[in-house]
């Protein structure tokens, strides 16, 4: 069952086209992986679909519901949550009550913001710093706390963009594990990623972006294989073994 339905959708800003004639189908419980060279469109296309940009054409459907027109704290309290490449953490605020703005989404109360706060910190394992202030942490803490703050909002789907730059190889393999757990209690993940190597690990279905649009979709196995994903990003030299 699908649980987004994006159909050729388009944006350009001035000249530069960002998107172009772009579909994707997500089904429920999967992690699809989205994969291409910089200015690719990866990233337009995430804001597109959490209603930070409207398209030029097209169509984002949402478990049924058609996303035109709709803010981005609509699409939020629908069940959309996205992550940032540039994590911005309320520098002034400890992680627990970064985490606790997210919860607000949903909790109508700072007493129940407080209580999901908790349990998203729990569940990705980073309670040992819920009383550290944001200006405090690392760059790997940062990227936690911002996955954690998305989790807080109770999506079905998540976005994550780069939610592994800047991190080092045990930091990877632990989000990675953290990420199969995150989907087995049933959300959905769409991941936009450069490490490909974790990519092709995590991911049961990749699409390559390339000048805006789809240029290969298939199986983690496909993409490596395909003359014009090596092509346009992989490079003759990589090796997916």
């Amino acid at each position: 069952m699908s649980i987004l339905e994006v159909e050729k959708l388009n944006k350009t800003f001035g000249g530069l086209i960002a998107v172009r004639d772009f579909d994707m189908s997500v089904e429920k419980g999967e992690i699809v992986g989205l994969i291409g060279p910089n200015g690719a469109g990866k990233t337009t296309l995430f804001n597109l679909v959490a209603c930070f940009y409207p398209p030029d054409s097209g169509r984002i459907i949402f478990q049924g519901t058609d996303l035109a027109g709709m803010k981005p704290y609509q699409v939020c309290a629908l069940g959309i949550a996205r992550t940032f490449q540039l994590t911005k953490p309320f520098v002034n605020n400890t992680v627990l009550e970064n985490v606790m703005v997210g919860a607000f989404s949903r909790a109508s109360s700072a007493r129940k913001a407080r209580r999901k706060a908790l349990e998203v910190l729990e569940a990705v394992e980073f309670s040992e710093y819920k009383d550290v202030l944001g200006q405090e942490l690392t760059t790997a803490d940062q990227k936690r706390l911002e996955f954690a703050r998305s989790l807080a909002t109770e999506p079905q789907l998540l976005l994550l963009d780069e939610a592994m730059a800047g991190l080092n190889p045990t930091e990877i393999l632990h989000l990675l594990e953290l990420l199969r757990r995150i989907r087995d209690r049933g959300i959905t993940l769409v991941v936009v990623e450069h490490d490909m190597k974790a990519v092709m690990s995590l991911c049961e279905r990749i699409i390559l972006m390339h000048r805006g649009e789809k240029l290969v979709e298939g199986t983690p196995q496909k993409v490596a294989n395909d003359p014009q994903a090596i092509a346009a990003y992989l490079g003759a030299e990589y090796d997916p073994t």
